[in-house]
C-alpha cells in the first residue's frame, strides 16, 4: 500500500511552460552610456550581481534609513507576510492527511427506558440507569490514486507563490521609496530654481520701476516684467503642492501618517549615480524576478489541480476502526463483557453524476492553460521592463548632457543680456526672454538628472532587485 501511495499520482507532472530565450534584451548592444564631461558615465556590466540592499548604491544614508523603515513598518509587507504564513500552515495541515487520525470520546448519559412499549435495554432490566461509554476511533484514507499528494503539491505551489509575492512586494516598496525620494529631491531643486528666478525678476522689476521714473524705461517694459514675474510666481504653488503630496506618500510608505512625515530633506546633489549597472542575462531573468516566479507557481498549482480533479473521478478508499467500552458504572467500562470493537473498510466510486466530475476536470485543465498564458505574459512584460530601462538609461545620459549644455548656454546668455539691458543696448523684453529661457533650461536639467536616477532604480527593479541574495543566505523566507 505504501509503495502504491508513493508512486501513483494522477494528472500531469509539472513542467515549466515554454518561454522565449533571447540572447539579449535590446535590439542593439548597449555597452556604455554617454560620457561627455557634462554627464557622468555609467558602464553596463553583463552578469553583475545585485546586492540585497541595492538602494545603497545611491549613497544616501537618509534614503537607506527610509527604505529600511518602510520594509519594517509598511502594512502591505505585513499583509503579504501573513498571507505567506497562512499558506504555509495550510500546507502543514494538508500534510497531516497522509497519516491516520485518532479521536477519543467519552459519553455519559442518564436514561429511562420506555418499558410500556420496549423491553429494557439492560440485562439487569433496570428502567433508570446511567450509561458510561468511552471509545477510540481511528480512520485512515490511503492515498491510493494520489488525491492527497496532488492537493499538497497544489498548496505548496500556492505557498511558494505567496513567498514570491512577498519578495515582489518588498522590491516594489523599496523602489517606490527610492522613486519618492528622487522625486522630492527633484521638486526641491525645481522650487529653489523657481524661487531664484522670482528673486531675480523681482529685482529686475525694481530696477525697471526706477528707470521708468527717470524716463529710461517705458510703461510697456514695466508691464511686461510684471507679467513675467507673475508667471514665475504662478509656477511655484504647483511645485509646492507636488512636494507636500510626495512627502505624504513617502510618510505612508514608511508606515507613518502624513502628520509624522520625516523632516529630513532629500537633495539631488547628495544622491550618487552608480558608476556601474547590471545589464542582466536574459536566460536568468525568469529566475531573478519574484513576480515571474510567483506567476510560475500559479501554473504549478493549476497543474496539480488537474491531478486533483482526475483523482476525484477514481475510487476513494477508507479504513476505520473503533475500540471502546460501555457500562452503567464508570470503573466497569472496560470489563471483559463490556468491551466492543469494530474494523471496517470502504471503497466508493461515483458512477453517475451527470458529468459533474468530468466538467470539473475540464475546468481545471482550462485553468492550467490560463495560468500558463498569464505566466508567458508576465515573462514578456519582464523582458520589456528591462529593455525599456536599458534604453531609458542610455537616452537619459544623452538628455542630461544636452540639458546641462543648454543650461550653461542659457545662463551665459542671460548674463550678457542683463549687462546689455543695463547699458541700454537691449530692451527689457529681451531680458525677460533670456530669463525665461534660463529658467526652463535649469528645470529641464533638474528633471533630466532626476530621470537618470529614477531609471537606474527602474533597471535594478526590472532585473529582480537582489532578493535572491537574501534567499541564498537563508533570509529570503518567512517561517511560521
Amino acid at each position: 500500500m505504501a509503495a502504491c501511495c508513493a508512486g501513483c499520482a494522477p494528472g500531469p507532472n509539472y513542467q515549466r511552460p515554454d518561454t522565449p530565450s533571447p540572447t539579449r534584451f535590446t535590439r542593439d548592444t548597449l555597452t556604455t552610456t554617454a560620457g561627455e564631461a557634462t554627464a557622468t558615465p555609467q558602464q553596463f556590466v553583463p552578469g553583475q550581481t545585485i546586492a540585497q540592499t541595492w538602494w545603497q548604491v545611491f549613497g544616501s544614508d537618509a534614503l537607506n534609513d527610509r527604505v529600511q523603515r518602510a520594509l519594517a513598518r509598511n502594512p502591505d509587507i505585513d499583509a503579504a507576510a501573513a498571507a505567506l504564513h497562512q499558506a504555509q500552515e495550510s500546507v502543514a495541515a494538508q500534510h497531516a492527511t497522509y497519516f491516520p487520525s485518532a479521536q477519543l470520546n467519552y459519553t455519559p448519559s442518564r436514561q429511562r427506558d420506555a418499558v410500556g412499549t420496549l423491553s429494557p435495554t439492560l440485562t439487569s432490566n433496570a428502567t433508570y440507569y446511567t450509561l458510561h461509554t468511552a471509545q477510540l476511533n481511528i480512520s485512515y484514507a490511503p492515498d491510493v490514486f494520489g488525491l492527497n499528494r496532488r492537493t499538497v503539491e497544489s498548496l505548496q505551489a500556492q505557498a511558494d507563490n505567496q513567498r514570491y509575492q512577498l519578495e515582489a512586494a518588498r522590491l516594489s516598496l523599496a523602489s517606490n521609496v527610492v522613486n519618492a525620494a528622487i522625486t522630492e529631491a527633484s521638486l526641491r531643486a525645481q522650487i529653489d530654481a523657481t524661487e531664484e528666478v522670482i528673486t531675480e525678476e523681482t529685482r529686475a522689476l525694481d530696477i525697471l520701476h526706477k528707470q521708468a521714473k527717470l524716463g529710461y524705461a517705458s510703461g510697456l517694459d514695466v508691464a511686461a516684467q510684471e507679467s513675467a514675474l507673475a508667471q514665475a510666481k504662478q509656477a511655484l504653488p504647483g511645485l509646492l503642492k507636488q512636494l507636500e503630496q510626495n512627502r505624504d506618500l513617502l510618510a505612508v510608505l514608511c508606515g507613518d501618517t502624513p502628520d509624522h512625515a520625516d523632516a529630513t530633506p532629500f537633495d539631488l546633489e547628495n544622491l550618487v549615480l552608480p558608476a556601474t549597472l547590471p545589464q542582466g542575462v536574459p536566460a536568468h531573468l525568469v529566475q531573478q524576478r519574484p513576480d515571474v516566479r510567483a506567476a510560475e507557481e500559479n501554473v504549478h498549482a493549476a497543474s496539480a489541480q488537474v491531478g486533483v480533479a482526475l483523482a476525484n473521478r477514481l475510487p476513494q478508499f477508507t479504513l476505520s476502526g473503533a475500540y471502546g467500552g460501555s457500562a452503567t458504572s464508570f470503573n466497569r467500562m472496560f470489563a471483559d463483557d463490556n468491551v466492543f470493537w469494530v474494523l471496517a473498510g470502504s471503497v466508493s466510486q461515483t458512477v453517475f453524476d451527470f458529468g459533474a466530475l468530468k466538467h470539473k476536470q475540464r475546468a481545471a485543465e482550462a485553468a492550467l492553460q490560463q495560468s500558463a498564458a498569464e505566466y508567458r505574459s508576465v515573462v514578456f512584460g519582464a523582458f520589456q521592463n528591462v529593455a525599456d530601462a536599458l534604453y531609458a538609461i542610455d537616452s537619459d545620459a544623452r538628455a542630461l548632457s544636452a540639458a546641462t549644455d543648454a543650461e550653461h548656454a542659457a545662463a551665459h546668455t542671460l548674463e550678457l543680456t542683463r549687462k546689455q539691458q543695463q547699458l541700454g543696448y537691449v530692451n527689457v523684453l529681451v531680458l525677460i526672454n533670456a530669463q525665461e529661457s534660463y529658467q526652463q533650461a535649469r528645470i529641464t536639467r533638474i528633471q533630466a538628472q532626476a530621470a537618470r536616477l529614477s531609471d537606474t532604480a527602474a533597471l535594478i527593479q526590472a532585473l529582480g532587485g537582489g532578493w535572491q541574495a537574501a534567499e541564498a543566505s537563508g533570509r529570503g523566507q518567512v517561517s511560521g
